[in-house]
């Protein structure tokens, strides 16, 4: 569908001019004049009326920034994870959510809420299973060629331009453990950066009522997120708070996928 196009009901997104990944809504404009409600996203988007085909332009678009989202956030959870100077978290590697339930939502919403500290600590955004081929080929040779399987991998990426399908989550936590064991955590740090800028990622400040709806687990197009470091961590930081809007409902914990060998 043409982005001139697009609608729900009577309101027509108001787009940001962009090339690079996703779609940026900037707010909503009716037919009639009438004003958005502050939560465009909750009073809109996601009523029973226009829910399905927004979560239909996710799935096509694979990210969807909607930006001054005014409203609460008590139906999110908090975003939780540690980081430190010595050994990068769970969360800073490409994950998708929920990987330890039965199910992958279809659709993740991260939200900053508006709050008196900004939030410096990007999240990177990009589409799988390119993020799995962007590893593969920034993993410096000596490192690549230490692990048989990831040289076994790295070897079928070149030669087919892709992996067996069944072969993407493995290959990423294989990856994983060879950064986690070779690298200390600044030089990972610095790994992930040259993945984002291969695999294309999303990987824009912060702004405060800002919601990213992420693709997570889709057919069509799939993405995969991470907390993003441009700086050593430490400074304080505003908050995160997520939800899964097209279900299962959100955990009480926040669930992520393992990325290789047990802590």
């Amino acid at each position: 569908m043409p982005t001139s196009d697009l609608r729900f009901g009577a309101w027509r997104p108001r787009l940001e001019a962009r090339a690079g990944l996703g779609m940026i809504i900037l707010g909503l404009d009716h037919d009639d004049g009438a004003a958005a409600p502050a939560d465009y996203v909750d009073d809109v988007l996601l009523q029973p009326e226009h829910r399905e085909a927004f979560f239909a332009l996710i799935d096509r678009a694979g990210l969807v920034v909607c930006r001054a989202v005014g409203g609460d956030d008590a139906t999110h959870s908090e975003v939780r994870g540690r980081s430190s100077r010595g050994r990068l978290s769970q969360s800073e590697h490409y994950h998708h959510d929920g990987c330890s339930g039965p199910e992958k939502p279809r659709v993740v919403e991260i939200r900053c809420p508006y709050q008196p500290m900004p939030r410096a600590i990007a999240t990177a955004i990009a589409p799988f299973p390119e993020t799995v081929h962007a590893m593969l080929r920034e993993l410096p040779p000596a490192l690549r060629g230490a692990d048989s399987a990831v040289a076994a991998w790295y070897a079928t990426l070149e030669r087919d331009c892709a992996l067996p399908a069944d072969d993407y989550d493995t290959a990423q936590g294989a990856v994983n453990r060879v950064v986690r064991l070779a690298m200390n955590a600044e030089a990972a740090r610095g790994f992930f950066r040259a993945v984002d800028e291969r695999a294309g990622a999303y990987r824009e400040p912060w702004t405060m009522g800002e919601s990213r709806f992420i693709a997570n687990s889709n057919p069509a197009r799939t993405m995969q997120h991470r907390r993003a470091y441009l700086e050593p961590p430490g400074r304080p930081n505003g908050r995160l708070v997520k939800r899964w809007p097209a279900g299962p409902a959100m955990h009480e914990r926040e669930d992520q996928c393992r990325v290789g060998a047990a802590d």
